[in-house]
């Protein structure tokens, strides 16, 4: 079952293929974030140099998929037309302890209407759109218990 409705338009990666990586992995449910090889860094959004060193030898490697929440928001209006009737949503960013403490967008899966809490456990969740041409894995967040 998806959180996101049928409909979305595919996430395209770039055409110089940058992100390509990051939604190579997301179809086969890992989530990968970019490092630099050199120093070390992580950095999120995908870029062709390190923002710390100036390194052009940048890796995608595998992160556990876990983090907290650092900000969020609820909207109840819908921001494209496939999601009318679906308001509303809880966006997040998330910060990944394991990558750097980069911090990635993304929805918290469950009632739109619970209550969320800054710095609250999340673990990655892959959702799959396999009708789409071509298809695509979006990351969503869930919290985690304890």
């Amino acid at each position: 079952m998806n959180y996101l409705p049928n409909g979305l338009p595919v996430p395209v990666p770039e055409s110089d293929g940058l992100d390509a990586p990051y939604w190579e992995g997301t179809r086969r449910g890992e989530l990968l974030v970019q490092q630099c090889r050199h120093c070390r860094a992580f950095q999120w959004g995908p870029e062709w140099i390190c923002h710390k060193c100036l390194s052009f030898d940048l890796g995608w490697p595998r992160d556990a998929g876990r983090g907290h929440l650092s900000h969020w928001a609820r909207p109840w209006h819908p921001v494209h037309p496939a999601l009318k009737g679906h308001g509303p949503y809880i966006a997040v960013l998330v910060e990944l302890p394991d990558a750097g403490k980069v911090r990635m967008l993304g929805n918290l899966l469950g009632d739109p209407r619970q209550e969320v809490v800054i710095g609250a456990a999340v673990e990655a969740v892959f959702e799959p759109h396999d009708e789409a041409k071509p298809p695509f894995t979006l990351v969503q967040w869930r919290r985690v218990d304890g």
